[in-house]
């Protein structure tokens, strides 16, 4: 009688995927336009004064800032705190 050989059983290997944070990529973003350099901090840097200095709010006051770059129009066009709504310049 022939010997039935079983089929060699395949060890099963568990993979571990371990997720790298976004957050250590170093980023950095530069609006270039009309022979000018902007960087994306002094943009944010400048939306932050402007709330502050300009309209006479408190930095604490700052929630959420959405930022809209219009460089044809040299103006940034922002809403703070999802209501509030205005622009400066560039």
């Amino acid at each position: 009688m022939a010997q039935v050989k079983k089929a060699a059983e395949k060890p099963t290997a568990k993979k571990t995927v371990t997720k790298k944070a976004t957050a250590s990529v170093k980023t950095k973003i530069e609006l270039q336009y009309a022979e000018k350099n902007i960087s994306y901090d002094d943009i944010v840097k400048n939306a932050k004064e402007f709330w502050t200095l300009e309209l006479g709010n408190k930095a604490e006051d700052l929630k959420s800032l959405d930022l809209y770059v219009k460089p044809e129009e040299n103006r940034v066009y922002y809403v703070a705190n999802g209501k509030e709504t205005g622009s400066f310049e560039l």
